[in-house]
């Protein structure tokens, strides 16, 4: 596998669930300087800002999602002393208790890790064309803010 086919595997956009495990050892398998882990795993709830939740759908703005998501890898990369970024996001139908987002930072050091997942969350939320609209017995209701 090429370099390029092994970058895109650590930023994606799919409709399908994927497996922590096998992303975690993805990211372990980059820098055998990797000492420490840290994992964001964002998953499907049944309640939101009051309202119960039947499930959820995300949107995307295909080819802009993965381009912000590469950025986002590339300056966490820059500017947090990590060795590695993964950042996988679903799209479409989630049922609740289904994985959405999962970011992995290695790094030689724990506090670098924990420290590179955050911002990467957080720069997520901020930046990236995705969208959720939540199934409640009221109706859909689309989320605009980002907590």
């Amino acid at each position: 596998m090429s370099a390029a086919e092994q970058n895109e595997l650590l930023v994606r956009v799919q409709r399908e669930d994927f497996s922590v495990d096998a992303e975690i050892n993805r990211v372990r398998s980059r820098s055998r300087r990797i000492g420490g882990i840290s994992i964001f795993l964002g998953t499907a709830r049944d309640h939101s800002k009051g309202r119960d939740v039947d499930g959820i759908t995300f949107e995307h703005y295909e080819g802009m999602a993965q381009k912000k998501l590469r950025e986002i890898r590339e300056r966490a990369l820059k500017d947090f002393d990590i060795l590695e970024l993964l950042i996988v996001h679903r799209y479409g139908e989630i049922t609740i208790g289904e994985n959405i987002v999962l970011i992995i930072a290695g790094a030689e050091h724990r506090a670098d890790a924990f420290r590179a997942c955050k911002w990467a969350i957080d720069e997520l939320k901020q930046i990236t064309p995705i969208w959720k609209l939540e199934h409640t017995p009221s109706g859909e209701v689309w989320v605009e803010e980002h907590p």
